[in-house]
């Protein structure tokens, strides 16, 4: 069975359970979810306003209408970044960042914005004095990755919160790498927008994300459709979260993710990051032993997601990746990981590093199987 070290690209395997409901949902309550009266649209319409709720208790949002559900969290920061941006506006952000934060910010600024990158420290910090000193009188958002997906570093979300929040400055936070790991407030950490991913380690099956917004600023919608009501308008309704959800839910996905969330509230986030975080100090421990491997990021735990990159000597991330698969059956993330810029700020562009990410499934026999392979790999 491969030992799975890949769940910052996607947690594997899922809680059980939400197999179980993957398997009889669409049986049971596969209808058409708010689109009808009868009991099986009745019963995926209750479904998805479960999970609405229970992502609003997550995250300490104060109302449902603020979860807009999502395809991913790409699709949640698109919405967000290009329903809010107005020409002339200026827009501050990071060397850290995902291309799905990077690459619609530099598409606009080629004609619409301006932008304004900070670099992080060398252990993948982002200062947030550096962030505001970057700010500026036409300054209308700040968009910053909870935790690097390179390096696993956690940022100071609430610190650049409250500067936000003091400096009348809309508060992106790109919460793909930190939901169901790291607890998270969103009025307390002054926090306006946040797009977050369902099949990471909230362990919920792909296709699902959802973006908060505080309300503060109008998104503008930028698709069009049915919405289950209101059917005669012949405009989209402006009232959320039907504004921004046109069309048929992945219903089977929310109903899936609605369970994986009731496995974390059992088993409880504060339990399943001491667990990554107790596989990940034993993980740099053995690999620090090895003259041949290089090492990226904080080795403050306290700033750290389970998440470490490294480099082998005399091999590529895809060398090493691939040969982990072929010949040891682990699996793991070599290349640039989707962040150019931090690829480059580190000097690891073109050949990568390797990304082992772990998730509330792994084990440390899994940490000593990889160990074994890297040493020999080397030998």
């Amino acid at each position: 069975m491969t030992i799975y070290l890949d769940n910052a690209a996607t947690s594997h395997p899922k809680p059980p359970k939400v197999y179980e409901t993957l398997a009889s949902c669409l049986q049971v309550a596969g209808a058409n979810p708010g689109r009808a009266g009868h009991k099986m649209a009745r019963l995926a319409q209750q479904i998805i306003e479960n999970t609405r709720f229970k992502l609003t208790k997550l995250i300490s949002a104060s109302s449902l209408e603020q979860i807009i559900f999502t395809f991913n969290a790409t699709d949640a920061l698109n919405m967000a970044i290009k329903g809010i941006l107005e020409p002339g506006d200026h827009v501050i952000t990071s060397y850290l960042e995902h291309n799905s934060v990077l690459r619609p910010l530099q598409n606009l600024a080629q004609k619409q914005i301006t932008l304004t990158l900070i670099k992080p420290s060398a252990e993948g910090l982002i200062s947030p004095k550096d962030i505001e000193k970057a700010i500026r009188p036409e300054t209308k958002l700040i968009a910053i990755t909870g935790a690097s997906n390179v390096l696993g570093t956690l940022q100071p979300i609430e610190e650049i919160g409250d500067i936000a929040h003091q400096n009348n400055k809309l508060f992106l936070v790109d919460a793909s790498q930190v939901l169901g790991v790291i607890p998270i407030d969103v009025e307390q950490m002054h926090i306006d927008l946040l797009a977050g991913s369902g099949h990471k380690a909230l362990m919920g099956p792909p296709g699902t994300g959802f973006l908060y917004t505080s309300l503060k600023n109008p998104i503008k919608n930028w698709r069009e459709g049915g919405t289950g009501g209101d059917s005669l308008s012949p405009l989209q309704p402006t009232n959320l979260p039907h504004q921004l959800e046109a069309g048929t839910h992945n219903f089977l996905g929310i109903a899936g993710l609605e369970t994986a969330l009731d496995f974390i509230e059992e088993k409880t986030i504060k339990k399943i990051k001491e667990q990554e975080l107790f596989l990940l100090e034993n993980l740099i421990a053995k690999l620090k032993e090895i003259p041949e491997v290089t090492l990226y990021g904080t080795f403050d735990l306290t700033k750290r997601v389970g998440v470490q990159s490294l480099s082998l000597k005399g091999y590529s991330s895809d060398e090493v990746a691939t040969i982990l698969d072929e010949h040891f059956d682990i699996a793991v993330r070599g290349g640039l990981h989707c962040a150019p810029l931090l690829h480059q700020a580190l000097g690891t562009v073109p050949n990568g590093l390797v990304r082992v990410s772990l998730g509330a499934f792994n084990t440390l026999e899994d940490i000593e199987a990889f160990i074994f392979a890297i040493k020999e790999i080397i030998s």
